[in-house]
């Protein structure tokens, strides 16, 4: 199934306080383009998805597992299926997610 469209026509959703997310659902992986307002916290959680993260824009504190790292601008991260993670926006960020299998809960 061929799909197109403008990343300004797809409506943001706020799934966590400060978190506005657009998303792209596929059969295999959801795709979400994330606008975090500085000082955001992303609690500590888990889920059965593999997630890639791109820090498009920003400073972006993550913990992943064991290791707390600030990511900046270019940083990309692999984070497991079922690895706990959180985070915190330091400053006002863009980041891209790509989960597989899709997110359920973001439809």
């Amino acid at each position: 199934m061929m799909f197109e469209t403008e990343l300004s026509k797809i409506e943001a959703k706020e799934i966590i306080k400060g978190f506005k997310g657009k998303f792209i659902h596929t059969d295999s992986m959801t795709v979400s383009f994330w606008e975090v307002e500085a000082g955001s916290e992303l609690p500590l959680h888990n889920h059965i998805n593999e997630q890639v993260s791109h820090i498009m824009e920003g400073e972006f504190e993550m913990t992943i597992g064991n290791k707390t790292k600030v990511y900046t601008s270019g940083s990309i991260m692999v984070i497991p299926s079922n690895e706990e993670h959180s985070g915190k926006a330091i400053t006002d960020c863009k980041i891209l997610d790509i989960f597989n299998p899709p997110r359920e809960d973001y439809k």
